[in-house]
């Protein structure tokens, strides 16, 4: 029989480590890298709090408003909060400038502001984009060129998350998806290819993306050591959007006859202007964080393999 020593060192341990757990918000949950990101966290013993504009999250808060920014904010008190919230339209954010505004820098504002008014020992990584750069490649972080309104906004949010202790991380990501009604680039080509569906692929388009998963191990490793600044993260290298697209395809043997590559001059399907090369150098993440990022390559053969898991 336990002795009643035994019982309360037990709680009083249980309890000290729920005192020294990190409590992370996570923001703009429920969408596509979040449903990857919130399980892994939670699997790393962090103490995770949720939040969306509806169903599926702990708290249910339109965060460009700013009075019920406070409050929920205020309730929560998290020790790091993870600000996937936003607009990733680039069609949308062109034709809605405001609608961009409210979702990609106010809500930044509004995190920032309650943050400096709170003193809150909180630290913000606002997870921003590799839209912000155009030209010849790879780019360093002070290389910003803004062609749209998309990577316009984001890098307004990006200005108000450097207003307190924060890291801003521009990426890519790739990998399959959790939810029915939202597909990733690799997604789109796997349905595509499957279903013999005719797509065009675009070969002047350069990027340098991660798999959703090593991201989210990314993201747990800025949790732990908190870097404040401005970081690149995405794979070492890079590779035309129509390679990868084929590359991917090979990796999991399906047929590509009916996958063409053209420029995105060409691509009807595109109204708002694309940057055509985002690689980015990600060496300061690299030094500052001591990790090695992955090959594009590798990042392939670990997104091949969630979609040979899922078949």
């Amino acid at each position: 029989m336990r002795s009643g020593r035994q019982r309360f060192s037990r709680k009083r341990s249980r309890a000290l480590h729920d005192v020294l757990m990190d409590k992370v918000l996570i923001t703009g949950a429920t969408g596509l890298l979040g449903t990857t990101l919130v399980p892994y966290l939670k699997k790393c013993e962090n103490c995770v709090v949720t939040h969306a504009r509806r169903a599926g999250a702990d708290f249910l808060v339109d965060l460009d408003n700013r009075d019920r920014s406070f409050e929920f904010l205020t309730q929560v008190q998290p020790s790091v909060i993870v600000n996937l919230a936003g607009l990733t339209s680039v069609e949308l954010c062109q034709e809605e400038p405001n609608s961009a505004y409210l979702a990609n820098t106010r809500t930044v504002e509004n995190l920032a502001e309650w943050l400096l008014q709170s003193g809150a020992a909180c630290h913000l990584i606002q997870i921003s984009t590799d839209q912000v750069y155009d030209g010849v490649g790879p780019h360093a972080e002070d290389q910003v060129t803004l062609t749209n309104y998309y990577a316009f906004s984001k890098y307004a949010g990006e200005l108000a998350a450097d207003r307190v202790p924060s890291t801003i991380l521009r990426t890519n990501f790739i990998g399959r998806s959790k939810l029915s009604n939202r597909e990733s680039l690799t997604d789109w080509v796997y349905a595509s290819l499957t279903s013999r569906k005719s797509v065009q692929v675009l070969r002047d388009v350069l990027f340098s993306p991660l798999s959703m998963n090593t991201l989210g191990e990314m993201i747990q490793l800025v949790i732990a050591k908190r870097p404040t600044g401005v970081f690149n993260l995405g794979s070492q290298d890079g590779m035309s959007k129509a390679d990868f697209d084929f590359a991917f395809a090979e990796r999991l043997g399906l047929a590509t006859s009916t996958m063409s590559r053209i420029d995105s001059g060409q691509a009807t399907f595109l109204k708002a202007y694309r940057p055509k090369d985002m690689r980015m150098d990600c060496s300061k993440f690299e030094n500052v964080l001591g990790v090695k990022l992955p090959l594009l390559s590798d990042e392939l053969n670990r997104v091949a393999k969630e979609y040979h898991e899922f078949t």
